[in-house]
């Protein structure tokens, strides 16, 4: 039988994923995220012990963040026959992935203030 070390959050790394989700971030995405940010490369099944998070949900989180290029992956040969297995890291460093986020909430928030200045007019 062999031994793997599980990497968990720390408290400050669970605030910092409630944040992510505070501000509109997916739970499992945040979670991937922050994960991620604190390992150099992990395992989808490291992830899953890691996050507390199941196979699917590791799936959606990882398939939203290579379409937003923030992560890439590679495969290595498993230790035994099968599939070989995928190894996730950070494509960029995680101030770059934050600045992308904060660029995209601005956005968000001027477009819902253009759409209150624009129901203002019809009060008018």
């Amino acid at each position: 039988m062999r031994t793997e070390n599980v990497m968990y959050f720390t408290e400050k790394e669970e605030e910092f994923a409630n944040l992510l989700i505070e501000i509109g971030t997916k739970r499992n995405v945040a979670k991937v995220l922050v994960f991620l940010a604190n390992t150099p490369e992990a395992t989808s099944r490291a992830i899953e012990r890691g996050t507390d998070l199941r196979q699917p949900e590791v799936s959606i989180a990882m398939r939203y963040l290579l379409e937003q290029e923030w992560i890439a992956s590679r495969e290595s040969k498993a230790e035994s026959k099968g599939r070989p297995v995928k190894i996730y890291e950070l494509a960029k460093p995680i101030h770059q992935i934050m600045d992308s986020i904060e660029k995209e909430k601005k956005k968000e928030a001027n477009n819902q203030l253009a759409l209150v200045h624009k129901l203002r007019d019809y009060i008018s």
